[in-house]
């Protein structure tokens, strides 16, 4: 099937931008030499949706380098960058992706990607196992299995095999250490202040920040804005991890009570209506409001919109609404994922570990055919040692090894 993105003369542009990343990215260049050895896809159809940008576009080329067959798509209409899938066409893979796809249009791709029977899915939200299941049932026998990116997606999956209909073994990429520890920490938390910053071009310092969620991805968050200088409140659901964030030097209360103070508000729970109408009549003249979770529901858009008196774009990725008491507050990125809507995503040396994981898990997948029972298993604790050794290793930095004496005392009981 033909390609379908914006226009292929921007290849140049998203070369160089994958290029830029494979120079920082040690451990898929490594891999990439490796696959070119084996062959470990050859003859392997991968079906990927994960968004769509340059980090992305050098982990298809490092699959494309072990045999694989790429069929692209994007996993959210405002993280793909028309000029990478520009670049990963003039490369001859299939991509059906582009900016600002409608919601018709975005399925419509998935659907395209799909067509082409794969037998390896590489998601980001849960978008392609869904589809599959629920509209392309007929494409089953061919899968082998697939890998999850992110906490959304496995929590689609997870009550999927809950309810006995996941068909096919998934394995929980975002759950390895190598993947949430240093992804949804430090990437997320550097991420989303960066598409914050380039988008406002406010101070962050001095400013009331409000994060809503205290896991990997709010711990990141909430670090960072401290670091900038700002105040942080975070509001949580889970006593434990509320008392975490207490402990970490955060003030905590429930969101009713921090919409009335907050200057920025970041929601990272994966949760819906996180922020609604409630909350919007109780903030303050110029609050700014945007998202971290994968899918643009934690912000109540569509109440927003419904009363609102006035909406107004105020700059790229800055929309006003005007609210019945005559305040304007904002949203930044149309209420999507702000670190990939407002910017570039993940530094290219955190996502270095996050797909090398889905490399070797979905090699994983392919050496195991017909063997894996589960539907739902965690990637192999050898595969994330690796990653992160190498990973220790290209930073230039070494660690001790236990004694066989040490490995004795460790394993015995009569000490």
């Amino acid at each position: 099937m033909p390609s379908e993105i914006r226009d292929l003369s921007l290849a140049q542009a998203g070369e160089k931008k994958i290029e830029w990343v494979e120079r920082n990215c040690d451990l898929l260049r490594t891999l990439r030499e490796e696959f070119r050895q084996t062959q470990p896809f050859r003859g392997v159809k991968i079906a990927l949706s994960v968004h769509l940008e340059a980090k992305t576009a050098f982990l298809c080329k490092v699959l494309r380098a072990g045999g694989a067959e790429m069929f692209i798509t994007g996993s959210n209409p405002l993280s793909t960058q028309d000029d990478v899938a520009a670049a990963l066409v003039a490369d001859g893979m299939e991509v059906h992706a582009w900016y600002g796809a409608s919601e018709e249009e975005y399925y419509s791709h998935i659907r395209h990607v799909l067509a082409n029977a794969p037998n390896i899915i590489i998601d980001d939200g849960g978008d392609l196992v869904n589809m599959v299941h629920h509209e392309m049932p007929e494409l089953i026998p061919f899968i082998i299995g697939g890998c999850e990116e992110t906490t959304t997606g496995i929590n689609r999956l997870e009550a999927m095999a809950r309810a006995g209909k996941l068909a096919f073994p998934m394995i929980r990429v975002n759950n390895a250490a190598c993947k949430h520890f240093f992804d949804n920490r430090y990437g997320t938390g550097q991420s989303v202040w960066d598409g914050i910053c380039r988008t406002t071009n406010l101070i962050v310092a001095g400013k009331i920040v409000v994060v809503a969620g205290y896991g990997w991805c709010g711990k990141g968050t909430a670090l960072r804005a401290k670091g900038l200088g700002a105040r942080v409140i975070v509001t949580e659901v889970d006593p434990v991890r509320a008392l975490e964030a207490v402990m970490d030097g955060y003030d905590v209360m429930p969101m009713r009570q921090a919409a009335a103070v907050g200057d920025f508000f970041v929601t990272v729970t994966g949760c819906d209506k996180i922020i609604s109408k409630e909350d919007f009549l109780v903030m303050k003249e110029g609050a700014i409001l945007c998202n971290a979770g994968h899918f643009d529901t934690e912000i109540d858009m569509a109440c927003l919109r419904a009363i609102a008196t006035d909406q107004r774009e105020q700059r790229k990725n800055i929309m006003g609404y005007c609210l019945p008491n005559g305040k304007w507050i904002f949203v930044l990125g149309e209420g999507r994922l702000v670190n990939l809507a407002c910017a570039d995503g993940h530094p290219a040396e955190i996502m270095d570990m996050s797909f090398a994981i889905q490399a070797l898990s979905a090699k994983y997948l392919v050496d195991n055919a017909g063997k894996i029972q589960k539907k739902l298993i965690d990637v192999p604790p050898e595969v994330d040692r690796e990653v992160a050794l190498k990973k220790l290793t290209f930073m230039g930095k070494h660690i001790d090894v236990l004694t066989a004496e040490q490995e004795r005392y460790l394993n015995s009981y009569d000490l």
